[in-house]
């Protein structure tokens, strides 16, 4: 009997321990384990069908590490404690989370109250009526002489049909309601509040079988002939449309936010917040879908990564002007055109005094102000006196700067109601300062800050790899 229960204790062991081998840790970063299942998810959706740059398993390590080293910093430097950040990660958490607190039977039992309201009130005023007509039109503006046409029209054919006509073939002749007309007159059914106040009370008067005299509208002259009566549709017949209204109207919404009230206001914690009970539901899930848990942390750190990323990177070299022209000037030779290029401005005028006036205005500012001076100079109180484009150009940007710099024969059209054209610049063989090529020298410095970013990060904090863990990645 011991030997038996020494078994049964020692295969619950076995059990335990490889439940917890089925996802051991592949690395430590700052002191948090990373499990084998979140480098997976990450790893494999970073080269999935479509990625054209796949990295093996063993060029993938350092760019995870590098990236977890990033969320460590921060998560040290306290951004997951903003407001903004708590705000946008909660809402994305919340919005995988809230769909659990509720099931189909409760999107029925919302489907069901909307029915049972829907058929009272259907029923109350009559039920639904199945009819066809023919539409003699008017316009609302029509003279007395053209209504009076209209209705004599309208006599005719409900005269014809009473003496032996066929409805039918009456609408497909003479209706104006081309939907209705080619189905000879028939319409869906309809209930209550659906059509106009005298159409409405002449047909929910009639009996099945019955024909209106001609009745008048704000569309016209409606013959009616009532097809069929019945009270509202059975449930079966429009639970598929209720359920689309249901989403479409943002009801579901609205079912889980009930279902969460109900379920803080009967707890017996009184401690019990909405709040709390939202982190208490995504830690349960994430503890049953690995997946999920992944889709959730991934998005907490990706904000993470582009709130510490846009302060140490991103927005400090793109403000940066001084760094920006101090690291021009050390890697000045990485910066070179094939061609000549025109710094300048191509511009159109009026006047022909302006050609001189925009030369004047500008040719002892810097580059960078230009835009401004011409615009307040010439272009200020609603008054239009230039019309200008500056910049780096080269051959082909611009047919003017073309024909008048370059020397090409090219065509330029002319600029309507500024029939005088002209340059303004000089011709550079290589960029002079760092805005001439601002974009590229940002990116790169952009790509220096990096570097020495995530140097600095790897001394900063420890991390160690499992390469047996490793070796398993895909492959268990």
């Amino acid at each position: 009997m011991r030997k038996n229960l020494f078994t049964l204790v020692m295969l619950l062991v076995s059990a335990v321990a490889l439940a917890q081998n089925d996802d051991p840790v592949i690395m430590v970063i700052n002191g948090q384990p990373v499990s084998r299942s979140e480098f997976e998810y990450s790893f494999n959706k970073n080269n999935s069908e479509g990625v054209i740059e796949k990295k093996t398993v063993d060029e993938y390590v350092d760019l995870f590490i590098n990236y977890k080293l990033k969320v460590a910093a921060a998560l040290d430097a306290h951004f997951d404690t903003l407001s903004s950040f708590r705000r946008e990660f909660l809402q994305y958490r919340d919005q995988q989370v809230r769909p659990s607190f509720i099931d189909d039977s409760d999107l029925e039992k919302e489907a069901m109250d909307i029915y049972s309201r829907t058929q009272h009130y259907v029923d109350s005023l009559g039920g639904m009526v199945k009819v066809s007509h023919i539409l003699i039109r008017t316009d609302q503006k029509a003279s007395q002489k053209e209504q009076n046409d209209a209705k004599m029209k309208a006599d005719s054919i409900y005269n014809a049909i009473k003496g032996g006509s066929d409805f039918a073939e009456m609408a497909r002749q003479f209706s104006a309601d081309p939907g209705s007309a080619s189905r000879g007159g028939s319409l869906n059914w309809i209930q209550p509040g659906q059509t106009v106040p005298e159409f409405e009370k002449a047909a929910w008067a009639m009996q099945a079988g019955e024909l209106s005299a001609p009745v008048q509208s704000p569309f016209g002259y409606h013959i009616i002939k009532m097809d069929e009566r019945r009270m509202f549709l059975p449930y079966d017949s429009v639970k598929a449309d209720i359920l689309t209204f249901i989403d479409r109207r943002g009801l579901r919404e609205k079912i889980i936010d009930d279902k969460i009230r109900e379920i803080v206001a009967t707890s017996n914690d009184a401690s019990l917040t909405q709040e709390k009970l939202m982190d208490q539901r995504a830690e349960e899930l994430a503890s049953q879908d690995s997946d999920l848990e992944n889709l959730i942390r991934e998005y907490h750190d990706g904000l993470l990564l582009y709130e510490i990323s846009n302060r140490e990177v991103w927005d400090k070299a793109a403000k940066d002007e001084k760094g920006l022209e101090e690291f021009f000037k050390k890697n000045k030779k990485n910066y070179t055109w094939d061609s000549p290029r025109f710094k300048g401005i191509a511009y159109h005028v009026k006047d022909k005094a302006d050609v001189k006036a925009v030369k004047n205005a500008v040719k002892k500012l810097p580059f960078a102000d230009w835009n401004e001076t011409l615009r307040s100079t010439f272009n200020g109180d609603s008054v239009i006196r230039i019309r200008v484009v500056k910049g780096i150009f080269k051959v082909g940007d611009n047919s003017l700067i073309d024909r008048e710099v370059f020397k090409k024969n090219v065509e330029v059209k002319p600029t309507k109601d500024y029939p005088i054209d002209a340059v303004y610049g000089k011709t550079i063989k290589a960029p002079q300062d760092y805005t001439d090529v601002r974009g590229q020298v940002t990116a790169d410095y952009q790509d220096a800050l990096e570097k020495a970013w995530v140097e600095t990060l790897r001394q900063r904090y420890k991390f160690t790899v499992n390469k047996n863990v490793l070796a398993t990645v895909n492959k268990h």
